[in-house]
């Protein structure tokens, strides 16, 4: 299939910049095969059953976004410039590979200021990455950096206005546990404990992974054969525990549905051979229309970006027509899109 294959035109007005509280409060579109309703979150334990398994991403998003001044001994003294650096994946006890801004600028040796923490720039890398060695380490620097940094909102909010201290609460899930994102597993941000309550008292169980992700969950495709694609990669896992319930769910006739495309993708990663298990490691699996899903029943997921790979992964759990008449009727009825906006539940018809 072709990239243009999974473009629509979508009004701007449509991006959602705030999220709508309380979190269950945000619009949910249902899709059963080709059939649609409209609903909310919070109807959620009447459209599952009894049984049914939700899987949820525990990861934690980092404020990985830190500005501060580059410093450099000159021939005329110290030289100082404004820089911000966006973290992407830790390489050590002390050390990060990042985004850095400005980039081309940037010298080996370079000593980057933020608020409470510095670093070494150590590396340049062919494809704009930088490393940077911290002077701190452990938990030491993790404390560092979540004082000192702000939250990596996605480019088509962050273009539109800065992050504040509302999305300290707003882009993180109350799940999570294991900080190494920086990006939200958007489809979870829907939850608070009352409905995680209500959930449970319906019958429905749920269960943890793990899949920290990363911020090349925002790069565009740039080829027009997506076969020639290639992935980002992220790392992640899957407990013996969490595995051990979805095994359990399938032998007893219920349905794992995954809480977000990076829940899915890793699910999806850990049962390549037919069978779930306990697996750990990076993934870069890509799940396009042709892909045999081995674990994953359905999906809630919030509405995605025109020819992104989470368009080409719903339209293979879905349907592609399936999926372009479900993103035409959000676009109609006024859905909000992305990252803080409105989520849809995604119940293919298996036969």
């Amino acid at each position: 299939m072709k990239l243009s294959d999974f473009d629509f035109e979508l009004p701007e007005e449509l991006i959602a910049l705030r999220p709508v509280k309380p979190r269950p409060a945000s619009r949910m579109l249902l899709a059963q095969g080709a059939q649609l309703s409209d609903h909310h979150v919070y109807d959620l334990p009447s459209l599952l059953r009894a049984g049914d398994l939700l899987v949820f991403n525990d990861t934690q998003v980092i404020p990985a976004r830190l500005f501060g001044t580059r410093s450099r001994a000159t021939q005329h003294g110290s030289g100082i410039a404004k820089v911000e650096a966006t973290l992407l994946s830790q390489e050590g006890p002390e050390s990060w590979a990042a985004l850095a801004r400005p980039g081309r600028k940037l010298a080996l040796g370079d000593v980057l200021d933020f608020d409470g923490v510095s670093a070494e720039l150590v590396e340049k890398r062919d494809d704009g990455q930088v490393l940077l060695r911290f002077d701190q380490s452990g938990e030491a620097l993790d404390r560092a950096i979540l004082q000192a940094g702000e939250m990596p909102l996605p480019p088509y909010i962050a273009g539109k206005r800065a992050a504040d201290a509302a999305d300290r609460e707003d882009y993180q899930t109350v799940f999570a546990q294991k900080p190494g994102a920086v990006a939200a597993p958007t489809a979870s941000l829907h939850f608070d404990a009352d409905l995680l309550g209500r959930i449970q008292d319906a019958g429905i169980n749920s269960t943890r992974v793990t899949l920290h992700v990363g911020a090349g969950t925002f790069l565009p495709v740039k080829v027009d054969d997506i076969e020639k694609h290639k992935m980002h990669s992220e790392w992640g896992e899957v407990s013996e525990e969490a595995a051990e319930a979805m095994q359990r769910t399938r032998a007893n006739g219920g349905r794992v549905i995954p809480v977000g495309t990076t829940a899915l993708r890793l699910i999806e990663t850990a049962a390549a051979d037919g069978a779930i298990g306990p697996w750990v490691g990076d993934t870069d699996i890509f799940i396009r229309p042709g892909h045999r899903f081995q674990i994953a029943d359905g999906l809630m997921t919030n509405f995605h970006l025109p020819k992104s790979t989470l368009m080409m992964l719903v339209s293979a759990l879905l349907g592609v027509d399936e999926i372009r008449a479900v993103y035409a009727h959000a676009i109609a009825q006024r859905y909000r899109f992305f990252s803080y906006g409105d989520s849809s539940l995604l119940l293919p018809d298996r036969g």
